[in-house]
């Protein structure tokens, strides 16, 4: 007795035949120099020639993460029941980016600060302007005097993360270390 296969069936059959063996032969997850669609050797004269580009992604300096960019949807997908629409969906897109693994350390503040000194030696408007606000520590109710004394500058605190920091400052902080480490960079590249 024989069964009729129904050509939606023969479908799901085909489809799951062709997904296990794209898994077996190096399809989703696998780098391969064979295509997994049509066996072919990929960078090969005999078999066409033809070229898969790989990923390159830029060198991070000390310290940080590359992000990947991309694209999502912001703001309300889903009906919204108030009626507001004050969160419109729109498309965002975000270019790749560095990231540092954790907060700037007071030490490396501090050596940011060594190097303003150095640099800018008579001039005490530029350091007056870097120096983080150690007076964020005082509240009211609170006693935090010890920090506000030696949280920045005790050898205890070198990897804490660095407090009373404006947004300017933490900006001109940020070009100063991208400075700092490309002008290392050209050096190893003299030398």
């Amino acid at each position: 007795m024989q069964k009729n296969v129904s050509g939606k069936s023969l479908m799901i059959i085909v489809a799951a035949a062709l997904s296990l063996s794209a898994c077996k032969n190096g399809g989703i997850g696998k780098k391969s120099n064979k295509s997994s669609a049509t066996g072919w050797n990929y960078d090969d004269k005999n078999m066409g020639n033809f070229h898969v580009s790989k990923v390159k992604y830029p060198k991070a300096g000390p310290g940080l993460v590359f992000v990947q960019g991309g694209s999502f949807v912001m703001g309300a997908k889903d009906e919204d029941v108030m009626g507001d629409w004050n969160n419109v969906p729109r498309r965002i897109t975000v270019p790749s980016f560095f990231i540092d693994e954790t907060e700037v350390a007071n030490v490396h503040y501090r050596e940011y600060l060594y190097w303003l000194e150095n640099t800018f030696s008579g001039d005490t408007t530029v350091m007056r302007k870097a120096l983080p606000d150690t007076l964020v520590w005082r509240d009211e109710l609170a006693y935090n005097e010890p920090y506000v004394e030696y949280y920045f500058r005790f050898p205890s605190y070198n990897y804490y993360p660095v407090v009373g920091v404006t947004w300017q400052q933490a900006h001109d902080f940020s070009i100063w270390r991208t400075d700092r480490v490309n002008e290392l960079n050209l050096i190893k590249k003299v030398i």
